[in-house]
C-alpha cells in the first residue's frame, strides 16, 4: 500500500531508518545494540515484527551472522525478519520526534521546520534525553551542540533527571 499512515498502515511495518557515521560507529555496534534492547524470539504481527532492513550484501551477511550467533546462545528460535530495505515511508510529522515535540518551547528554539525536525540529529539527540535515554553527564558533554538557552538547557536537565528517578 503507497503511502501508509498510523491510521491505516496496510502491510507495513512500523521501524526506524537510521543513519549513522561509520567513522563514529560500526554496523556491527548498531547490530548488538539492536539484539540487546529486544526479545528478538518474540513472535509480533507484521505492525511491529522484529526486522532488520539490510542496504547491500554486507550488511545483510552481517545481520545474518549476528542473528546466527545469537541463536547459538538462545532456547527459542529468532523470529526477527532480515528483508532488503525498499521504499521507506516516514511516520506523518505529529509522530516524529514525539517526545521532543511535548516541549514546544524547544522545538521553537531550534528552528527548524517540520521536514528538517525530522532529519535533525540535534532534534534526535534531544528527542532522546527527553525521552529518558541518556545521563545528564553525557548531555552536559555535548550542550553546547545544541545550542539552547540556560532556560532551556536546564529545562532538559531536569527531564533527564526525573526519568532517571
Amino acid at each position: 500500500m503507497p503511502n501508509p499512515t498510523y491510521r491505516h498502515l496496510g502491510d507495513h511495518t512500523e521501524t526506524v531508518d537510521i543513519e549513522f557515521n561509520p567513522d563514529e560507529t560500526s554496523y556491527e555496534d548498531l547490530l548488538k545494540m539492536f539484539w540487546k534492547n529486544h526479545d528478538p524470539t518474540t513472535q509480533h504481527k507484521r505492525q511491529y515484527m522484529s526486522a532488520i532492513f539490510f542496504h547491500g550484501e554486507e550488511q545483510r551477511t552481517q545481520a545474518e551472522r549476528s542473528r546466527d550467533e545469537l541463536q547459538k546462545m538462545l532456547a527459542r528460535p529468532i523470529a526477527t525478519v532480515i528483508a532488503k530495505a525498499e521504499t521507506f515511508y516516514e511516520a506523518e510529522d505529529y509522530h516524529q520526534k514525539y517526545m521532543l515535540r511535548q516541549y514546544p518551547q524547544l522545538i521553537s528554539a531550534l528552528k527548524l521546520t517540520d521536514s528538517e525536525l525530522i532529519k535533525s540529529s540535534v532534534a534526535a539527540r534531544l528527542n532522546g534525553y527527553i525521552g529518558g535515554f541518556g545521563s545528564v553527564e553525557a548531555f552536559n558533554a555535548e550542550k553546547k551542540a545544541f545550542g539552547l538557552s540556560p532556560d532551556l538547557l536546564e529545562l532538559v536537565r531536569r527531564k533527564i533527571n526525573s526519568r532517571m528517578a
